[in-house]
Parts: C-alpha cells; structure tokens; sequence
C-alpha cells in the first residue's frame, strides 16, 4: 500500500464524517486541485479505504469503509518501518 501523505490521509479525515462526497467538494475542503484528488479517490478505492457509493456507478460519490477509518486511525504508524501498515489495519477491521 502506497499512500500520498498527507492528502491521502486528508482524504480520509474529510469522508470520517460519515457522509458521502465528491472529488470537488473534497478538493475544496483540503485546497487541493480536483483533477489530483479525481486519481487520489480511485487509488484509495483500489486499497478499500473508501468506495464509490453511487447512486449509480458514475456519479463518484465517495464515502470512507472501516478499512480507511482504521488507517485514518493508526495513521501515525504509517511511515514506521517495522509496521506493516496494510496488516495493522487489516487485524483491526
């Protein structure tokens, strides 16, 4: 698992509301351009930290899973070498 920090984390601590977004509100929210986040979102879809959750398929609404509230959680483990990231999150969901 790569993560761009801090966006990546930035874009899991704006979904930890519990509430759905898209890739324009959320570049709002972080200033942060909405072309960029458009490829962030999908890279975190692809490690099930968040997941687009319609209505339909393309409307790119996105909102966190409990794998992305664990590692928004334990994201100060992160960059520690003898962690392995993927694995503490995967032990706490």
């Amino acid at each position: 698992m790569k993560l761009v920090q801090p966006t990546d984390f930035e874009i899991l601590e704006t979904l930890s509301d519990g509430k759905r977004n898209n890739a324009i509100n959320i570049a709002e929210m972080i200033d942060r351009e909405r072309s960029y986040i458009n490829t962030r979102l999908p890279a975190l879809e692809d490690y099930d930290l968040v997941e687009n959750v319609g209505p339909a398929s393309n409307s790119a609404l996105y909102a966190i899973t409990d794998r992305g509230k664990m590692a928004l959680k334990n994201k100060d483990k992160y960059t520690d070498q003898s962690i392995n990231f993927e694995e503490l999150i995967d032990q706490k969901v």
